[in-house]
């Protein structure tokens, strides 16, 4: 199953009691401010869950898997997530 975005709302909801439409607003906020850095090229690290940075990737040389022909790949960002030791510590367990 997977974690939605009014699932966090419900819990929220749930644990502080707060109206749904506050807590849907503090949800947004927070993934506003998160995609607002991460545009910027800052990193994000939220301590004790991990760290969001965006990386440049070159162009490069790349192949069609279904034709096989070459061709290349445009330079890119990506955002990438490295987990805290506490959070890979969790899911280990």
């Amino acid at each position: 199953m997977s974690l939605t975005k009014m699932n966090i709302v419900n819990s929220i909801y749930d644990a502080i009691g707060i109206p749904k439409k506050d807590c849907i607003g503090i949800v947004e906020s927070i993934f506003d401010i998160i995609k607002d850095e991460l545009n910027q090229g800052h990193d994000v690290m939220i301590s004790g869950f991990g760290k969001w940075s965006v990386k440049s990737k070159r162009e490069r040389k790349g192949r069609n898997p279904k034709t096989g022909e070459a061709l290349m790949i445009d330079a890119r960002r990506v955002v990438t997530f490295k987990p805290s030791s506490v959070l890979r510590g969790i899911v280990r367990s």
